[in-house]
């Protein structure tokens, strides 16, 4: 299968797709493909389906029986059989999808599953029939079917536990957002402090690009304020809406104003259960669900703590949410007004600054220090990669490290590899790694970790002084990353 040329990255999911639809073993399998909106889930799957002549069916919500209309219609196209096809139910229509690989391996999918099984819930268990080993119809059939789904609290559940389904996949794919540096060439930008300004607001989702911004992309640093204000804050573009519209796409959020509310929480920095409790004035457990629901779909992310078991955060999983509830949401009505998104963004930077490009700068750089870090330069292969808070029981404070790097233990205790502190807008000087000095002694007086080989890691968008390079090059164990080394670019 060769990739469609228009096709930007997806490497590894077109490899996986390509390596399942081509399988040439007998018997028909069963895929699931899965992710949030708007990151090409539709466009890749209609490919593979045109690169291998297979069969695509994007359901729509609907009743089932008119479901059942609709794809005994496309069917029939794609057929083009003696008498069209009229599937009384879904044993009959999955029968018929499975004959299409009677002679060779062919993909089969069916996009946006999650509206059938509403309608039907009883086609899971249509299909682990359809599934069975040694069934007739699935074993004189090399079909490869593929349920795609964006309601992530449904798709997550599919081969979980005791579904039905569980046990009858070969594939689960989940189509996740470009990271940081794809975002990057993606969005065409080559200066990696404009590339982290616009990646704070619409993060890795391609659609935010080509579709909903229509190719418009800022042509420099100069461009931004502009850009932000003709795009993201205009209401005559689909970015402007986009954030609400992701929340009401859910089917499991029902009460929408108390959604809304638990992520304006954590947009304001309440990022504990009892934070959140706090703002909307309620019992801790009385947000338990709207949270556990926000997880499920994935809009909220949470961080366990790395020095403290029983603590962790929640932070904002989609950039464009964090951005609408920081800056948009509080002025929603002056920003609908023609006109005014000049004045509204002129007023909101700083507050853009530090509640939303601030914390987003500090998660890119946890997960380069996962996914793209050189192990040599972090002290190791990292195990797990998170935050927290180091407690000064003498002083009696809170000392909050924004980069913690924990190895692969071997018998012992677990090395920590290093840690960081990550500042957007602050020159690092020597003050920062005497911080980062001390906080390493109070780890290694609790015990928990191994703080033999643990490095000290400064990450700046603004710079490091002269003091902090002296500092860094007398000292191994002190690292100074900037904002090229966080996009592999050459420094200018």
């Amino acid at each position: 299968m060769d990739k469609p040329v228009e096709m930007f990255d997806r490497d590894h999911e077109w490899s996986a797709l390509s390596r399942f639809i081509t399988d040439a073993q007998p018997g028909a399998t069963l895929g699931v493909v899965s992710g949030r909106r708007r990151q090409g889930k539709t466009f890749l799957l209609d490919a593979a389906c045109r690169a291998a002549g297979g069969f695509y069916f994007g359901a729509t919500e609907a009743t089932d029986v008119e479901s059942l209309r609709r794809i005994s219609a496309a069917l029939t196209a794609h057929v083009r059989p003696a008498t069209p096809y009229h599937f009384a139910d879904w044993f009959e229509a999955v029968d018929a999808l499975l004959a299409l690989g009677a002679e060779r391996p062919v993909p089969v999918v069916i996009d946006e599953f999650p509206y059938l099984a509403r309608a039907n819930p009883e086609l899971p268990s249509v299909l682990q029939e359809a599934f069975r080993p040694l069934r007739e119809q699935r074993t004189s059939s090399r079909a490869r079917m593929l349920l795609c789904g964006s309601a992530l609290s449904f798709m997550g559940k599919l081969l979980s536990g005791n579904a039905p389904l569980r046990g009858r996949s070969g594939l689960e794919l989940i189509i996740r957002p470009l990271d940081h540096r794809l975002a990057a060439r993606f969005w065409d930008i080559t200066d990696p402090r404009l590339a982290m300004r616009v990646n704070a607001i619409v993060g890795g989702t391609p659609a935010y690009r080509r579709e909903f911004a229509r190719g418009d992309s800022p042509t420099g640093p100069e461009d931004f304020d502009d850009w932000v204000v003709r795009t993201v804050l205009n209401p005559e573009t689909p970015l402007f809406r986009e954030a609400r519209y992701l929340l009401a796409e859910e089917p499991d959020l029902r009460d929408t104003g108390l959604y809304l509310s638990v992520l304006a929480a954590v947009a304001e920095g309440n990022g504990t259960r009892g934070g959140v409790a706090g703002y909307l004035e309620r019992k801790a457990t009385d947000i338990a669900h709207p949270i556990n629901v926000l997880e499920d779909a994935g809009l909220l992310h949470r961080d366990a703590d790395i020095f403290r078991d029983n603590r962790s955060t929640y932070r904002i999983a989609e950039p464009l949410i964090a951005f609408y509830h920081a800056i948009m949401r509080p002025v929603w009505d002056q920003l609908e007004r023609p006109g005014s998104a000049g004045r509204v963004w002129q007023a909101s930077r700083r507050r853009f600054t530090s509640n939303v490009l601030g914390p987003h700068y500090e998660q890119v750089c946890r997960e380069w220090a996962l996914h793209h870090a050189d192990p040599d330069l972090i002290g190791g292969l990292p195990a797990r990669v998170g935050h927290g808070v180091v407690h000064d029981a003498k002083a009696r404070v809170g000392h909050e490290v924004d980069v913690a790097v924990i190895g692969i233990a071997d018998g012992g205790r677990p090395p920590l590899l290093a840690i960081g502190e990550a500042k957007w807008n602050d020159t690092i000087g020597i003050a920062h790694i005497d911080r980062l000095r001390a906080i390493r002694d109070l780890i290694r007086n609790a015990g928990r970790y191994d703080t033999s080989e643990t490095r000290l890691i400064c990450f700046s968008g603004a710079g490091f002084n002269d003091k902090a390079r002296a500092a860094a090059a007398a000292d191994p164990d002190i690292r100074l990353v900037g904002l090229d080394t966080i996009y592999g670019t050459t420094p200018r």
